[in-house]
């Protein structure tokens, strides 16, 4: 950077290479690259760009050009002469795209670009910091006015690990420690190579590698807690490439946000119908999935759901071309237009469960929404989903339900639900013994219709001990246990606790 007289805030929407025999074509905001003219034979260009609105000029040799950037009032990069145009072009757009992503994927969490993220864990550290994929692809690195070794040097301008250095780094072990595990490795200097002192780290959505961290020692030494915040970097790193992976593109996210409008009821079935090519008065049905994850890290949990979304849109699709498929919250949601029977739906399904849990070697369940006249009623159809899905949430031994196979659940989960928010209808004799032994004990006792030999079988205690607990339960409560509303009352409330 020579010069940026609007400061180093400048917004870059765009990236255009300019060839000297090309007409100014820059617009506000873009980033233009000079590909054809060094130092002052630029000079015209950069007043052009300057006069168009352009955010900053790239030119080889630039020093020139210092005065003529300023009074165009555009910032101006000085480019070295062995970086190649095409891979500046690349990591430019890289960048402007990555950050363009995050800002519509409505992530709820801003991660920023990746070059933040390498500058970041290099304040943290001490040293140079590069980020690179499972093929030591380059994504991104930290600016370093530190003395850089060889190794480093090669791999940013050619926006890849050298052979030669890789070979070594392999023979001695180096990659297959970073791929096993989040141990961080240390590499000691091999001044005979031209490596200097560097750690690394191992990127992983739970045991499956994305890439690495390297933090190259400079002419300081790398900080006291380096280790452990090169660590944490390598966990965030996780999350923002797991998140770089699964950016949809501009017509799958307009597919998934007519569905998410449709399901919340926001945009009517007529126009979604015109945008997927589905009849809006034929039945539709509304299917929610649910991957249960546990034990997970962050970054494995999304990697895990996004997985779950292939294979379900993959199933969707071969019943459906016009299906729509979209992740809300914690839940996936597909949408069946024209669907010919519930049994089709029931078995499209089953095989997406089936497939899904095969492959992530997870519990997956899903709950099916009735099979409603039309797409303006597909929101009726996501409610009674997520209903079903409620109900079945802990029963892992049920992967697919319909409302039909779990009315009865169903409706005493929503009965529950009534009570548990909404304190005003619930009998507070009973908060006393809610969560203690002698209330567990009145529930398995009511739960049992009074037989005290199976109640106390199921607690595994005494019938004796059990017949004290419900005598006591009654005289703390003052429950009359031969009225069947007080009994009634009792086993409902009593099953908010357990």
């Amino acid at each position: 950077m020579l010069t940026a007289p609007d400061g180093l805030d400048a917004e870059v929407r765009d990236v255009v290479i300019l060839d000297p025999d090309d007409a100014p074509d820059s617009r506000p905001g873009d980033l233009v690259l000079v590909i054809g003219a060094r130092g002052k034979s630029a000079t015209a260009h950069v007043r052009a760009a300057g006069k168009r609105g352009a955010t900053a000029v790239a030119v080889k040799d630039a020093e020139p050009l210092r005065q003529a950037a300023a009074d165009a009032g555009v910032a101006l990069l000085d480019v070295r002469s062995e970086v190649r145009w095409e891979q500046l072009e690349s990591l430019a757009r890289n960048v402007v795209s990555t950050a363009r992503g995050t800002a519509d994927a409505d992530a709820g969490e801003v991660l920023g670009d990746l070059f933040s993220l390498a500058q970041t864990i290099a304040a943290l550290t001490g040293g140079s910091v590069s980020i690179e994929d499972t093929a030591n692809r380059v994504l991104a690195y930290s600016r370093s006015s530190d003395e850089v070794d060889e190794l480093r040097r090669l791999s940013i301008l050619g926006r890849q690990g050298p052979e030669p250095y890789l070979a070594m780094l392999r023979e001695w072990g180096v990659y297959q420690r970073l791929r096993s595990g989040e141990d961080v490795v240390h590499i000691d200097e091999r001044p005979e190579l031209g490596i200097k002192r560097r750690i690394a780290v191992g990127i992983h959505a739970g045991s499956q590698p994305l890439g690495t961290v390297w933090v190259q020692e400079g002419s300081h030494p790398l900080t006291e807690h380096a280790d452990r915040a090169l660590l944490g970097a390598a966990r965030i790193t996780a999350l923002h490439l797991v998140q770089h992976r699964n950016t949809a593109s501009a017509g799958l996210r307009l597919r998934e946000n007519l569905l998410t409008g449709v399901l919340d009821g926001r945009i009517t079935g007529v126009s979604v119908a015109g945008q997927i090519g589905a009849d809006p008065l034929k039945p539709a049905a509304v299917v929610a999935f649910l991957l249960r994850s546990t034990d997970r890290t962050r970054s494995e949990v999304e990697l895990h759901r996004a997985e779950m979304i292939s294979i379900v849109s993959v199933h969707a699709a071969s019943y459906r071309r016009s299906a729509l498929v979209t992740p809300i919250g914690g839940r996936v949601y597909v949408l069946l237009p024209e669907v010919s029977d519930a049994g089709t739906v029931t078995a499209m399904t089953r095989d997406a469960v089936a497939a899904t849990s095969r492959h992530l070697g997870l519990t997956v369940q899903a709950g099916i929404g009735s099979v409603v006249a039309g797409l303006a009623d597909v929101p009726v159809s996501r409610q009674e989903a997520d209903r079903v899905l409620d109900a079945i949430a802990a029963r892992p031994e049920v992967a697919v339900a319909a409302l039909a196979d779990v009315r009865t659940q169903v409706l005493l989960s929503e009965t529950l639900t009534l009570l548990s928010d909404n304190p005003r209808i619930r009998d507070p004799r009973l908060d006393p013994l809610a969560g203690t032994d002698i209330g567990r004990s009145l529930l398995a006792y009511l739960d049992a219709f009074g037989d005290v030999r199976s109640a106390a079988a199921g607690l595994h205690v005494h019938p004796n001990t059990l017949r004290y607990r419900v005598r006591r339960a009654c005289e703390l409560s003052g429950l009359d246990l031969a009225d069947p509303d007080q009994r009634l009352v009792a086993q409902l409330q009593l099953r908010l606790t357990r």
